[in-house]
């Protein structure tokens, strides 16, 4: 596995900002390293690493692409592809979902898609595509994986783990973001995000203050500390049609902290 040592670079990109089409230049299995100290990793086929990943994460994308998963849908997409090619955006949330006082929700909640039967394989696949993403973690990045099972045990009461290193987990299809910054994260744990991608290019996430733009080919997993950095997503164009890039992504709030 390559080892890259993580240099910041100035930029003037902001949050907000418009995240343009740039090309990949981390392309092959990686560690990121910062000062020297592993703060994440990039696999290029998580076949390679684990069949069993691979194959939960097949079977959830297509559940994903069905209709037996509730999706929130996100329109045509806007300014990236033209009428011809326009493409259907949505997401799905599983896993907890934050507080939200200004929706008369004071507590947090459980999704729900939960409530969903015919959702229940979609659901169960990526519990345990979870469980299989902690293991590599816990493998290649041993030290990242003991201080978020720290984080999570200290932050989150145990009915809103979403396995045991994260709260929540969010599949987006064929949607890309403009530069922000995962602020409500707990700070110190890793975001899993994994792609699903056919007939499509684009849909890299990109971290200007590295100069890193990592490649999101199908069956490919990063594992990135989101709520230390602006990153964006650049755009995703199909090439045929029904051409798509889904994002399936395991990530932990600090929201339940005073729910302990």
């Amino acid at each position: 596995m390559k080892r890259v040592e993580l240099i910041k670079l100035d930029h003037n990109i902001k949050i907000g900002g418009k995240c343009g089409d740039i090309e990949p230049n981390i392309t092959e299995d990686t560690l990121f390293l910062e000062n020297g100290i592993p703060i994440g990793f990039y696999l290029k086929d998580i076949s390679k690493h684990s069949k069993k990943l691979s194959d939960l994460i097949a079977i959830a994308n297509k559940e994903l692409r069905s209709k037996n998963v509730p999706k929130s849908e996100m329109g045509r997409s806007s300014g990236q592809l033209n009428k011809e090619n326009a493409v259907q955006q949505y997401s799905t949330i599983i896993g907890s979902i934050p507080p939200r006082p200004h929706n008369r929700r004071p507590f947090p909640s459980i999704s729900s898609v939960h409530g969903e039967p015919k959702a229940k394989v979609f659901i169960k696949a990526m519990l345990l595509a979870c469980r299989e993403s902690e293991e590599l973690i816990k493998k290649i990045t041993p030290e990242v994986y003991k201080e978020q099972v720290r984080l999570i045990e200290e932050n989150v009461p145990e009915k809103f783990r979403f396995s045991k290193l994260f709260t929540s987990s969010i599949s987006n299809y064929n949607i890309s973001a403009p530069f922000h910054r995962d602020n409500g994260n707990i700070k110190g744990c890793v975001n899993v995000i994994i792609a699903k991608k056919e007939n499509a290019t684009g849909g890299n996430t990109t971290v200007p203050d590295y100069g890193a733009t990592v490649d999101s080919c199908d069956n490919s997993m990063l594992v990135y500390p989101a709520w230390k950095n602006v990153h964006g997503v650049t755009p995703i164009i199909p090439t045929k049609k029904d051409g798509y890039r889904n994002s399936l992504v395991f990530y932990p709030l600090k929201a339940f902290k005073k729910f302990l």
